[in-house]
């Protein structure tokens, strides 16, 4: 059997605090139908160009995002992997799981 590792309580802190904001919600769901440039968030959601730029930097610190460079363009896309960590995480913190560390005492 094998385990999966489990990502670092300060990680796992940044994808919800990443995803604790509507406006950014509204990001990664407009993502999860293709990639879009700045452009095209800008107006879709109807904020300004330096608040989108803010929670743009949230998500991509977080890892929820990348960016792709084409030509004088910066579209932005989904990143796989960091929503199925995300995915795979709160799997594992579900009632009757075991969540992690017994250094806790929850298992002493």
């Amino acid at each position: 059997m094998t385990t999966a590792i489990r990502p670092q309580p300060t990680l796992v802190a940044s994808w919800f605090h990443a995803l604790a904001d509507e406006t950014r919600i509204n990001i990664v769901e407009m993502l999860s139908h293709k990639e879009r440039c700045v452009c095209e968030l800008e107006q879709v959601l109807d904020i300004a160009q330096s608040r989108l730029s803010f929670h743009i930097k949230v998500l991509k610190d977080a890892g929820l995002i990348a960016d792709r460079k084409e030509g004088r363009w910066v579209f932005y896309g989904l990143q796989r992997e960091t929503l199925d960590q995300i995915a795979a995480y709160t799997k594992s913190v579900k009632p009757g799981k075991h969540a992690g560390s017994c250094a806790v005492a929850c298992c002493d």
